[in-house]
């Protein structure tokens, strides 16, 4: 098994930013000069110590410096030769021709990245993601870092434990018509992907049929049971948008808002806007599961950051869906992805998700 490795260290950037993405422009410096933490390398090198840890100088073929080579701590890693870099999506093309012959790819990124490197892939090479994205639709990638590591370790040492697809979705979305409201997605590429029940994500989906009045209801009665002098973190999407219907207000349907006593006090609001006015209040947040895959933190919603997540808890998670999104999941149960493995790990365990009106069913947070 011939690996390739490629880090994409802008990915990620945008979400904390409340930016929908990091594609294009100056939506990076945008991101770092609000803020925003570099995660996309910290997050290939959770993986890639996993793979390191089962099968100690494993031998991979990656990126120069951050692109790759410099998070491969305890593998035997062969730098490729690119030239100056340009900080574009050239970059990543270049470092995968530059490879030469690999059974997989292996990237750190969102979809921007997954559809880049998707692009230049030669037939029959497989495709493994390590989620560092702030949109991560497509069916290429693990449902986390440490999983990532896993599959890498088993393609090393096990291969015959694998299976493989090559019908695995790469989806993007724009990311200039998500800022202003608008989903719209297109299929890209299908890869060819390992397959693990449990350890890969589905391709983002939606409910088999409209479920909207019995959201509508349940949204009402999480309004009406809003405590006072607490703060109150709604998510993005219609589900947890439900919720800012029934105060009367508009949702940011792509963003995320923080209501107090009733009142919207911060509109699509970044993590640094979120932890400054949380402090000394009592936290919960209203979020909604990502379709199909089963996700509630670290999906479009990095906004709220772990700080906030260990303030609220399990028991501070509102969490609203329609039965026919939670019927549709690809495993059954939620996921959560941090960044901080140790609060993934606390937070595991069974919550109520509220489908109707005086409506529930309960759901497991389950390991990643």
């Amino acid at each position: 098994m011939r690996i390739g490795l490629i880090v994409n260290p802008l990915a990620g950037l945008g979400g904390a930013a409340g930016l929908k993405g990091t594609d294009g422009g100056d939506t990076a410096l945008r991101a770092l000069a609000c803020g925003a933490v570099p995660q996309a390398g910290p997050r290939a090198a959770r993986a890639l110590a996993v793979l390191a840890s089962a099968c100690p100088g494993a031998a991979i073929v990656a990126g120069p410096g951050a692109l790759g080579a410099d998070w491969a701590n305890g593998l035997a890693v062969t730098p490729v030769d690119i030239g100056p870099l340009t900080g574009t999506a050239g970059d990543t093309s270049n470092v995968v021709a530059a490879m030469g012959p690999v059974d997989l790819v292996v990237f750190a990124g969102g979809d921007g990245t997954a559809r880049d490197v998707a692009r230049c892939l030669p037939r029959g090479t497989g495709l493994l993601g390590i989620p560092c994205g702030v949109k991560m639709h497509s069916a290429v990638f693990a449902l986390s870092p440490e999983l990532a590591g896993r599959l890498l370790a088993d393609l090393v040492g096990h291969p015959e434990r694998i299976r493989w697809t090559d019908d695995a979705e790469v989806m993007d979305i724009d990311e200039d018509a998500l800022r202003a409201g608008r989903i719209a997605p297109r299929l890209y590429a299908h890869a060819r992907v390992p397959t693990a029940r449990g350890l890969m994500q589905a391709a983002k989906g939606g409910p088999r049929r409209d479920g909207a009045a019995a959201l509508a209801a349940a949204a009402v009665e999480v309004a009406n049971a809003m405590a006072p002098d607490v703060l109150h973190i709604i998510g993005p999407g219609t589900s947890a948008g439900a919720v800012t219907h029934a105060l009367g207000l508009a949702p940011t349907l792509l963003g995320v808002d923080a209501v107090l006593d009733g009142r919207r006090v911060l509109r699509d609001a970044t993590a640094a806007q979120l932890s400054d006015l949380a402090a000394g209040l009592p936290v919960r947040l209203i979020l909604g599961v990502t379709g199909q895959q089963g996700f509630l933190l670290g999906r479009g919603n990095q906004q709220i950051g772990p700080d906030l997540i260990r303030r609220a808890g399990r028991t501070g998670l509102v969490i609203l869906a329609t039965e026919d999104k939670l019927a549709a999941l690809a495993s059954p149960c939620l996921h959560v992805d941090t960044g901080d493995p140790d609060l993934d790990a606390a937070m595991e365990g069974y919550v109520r998700v509220q489908t109707g009106a005086a409506r529930f069913t309960m759901m497991r947070i389950g390991s990643s």
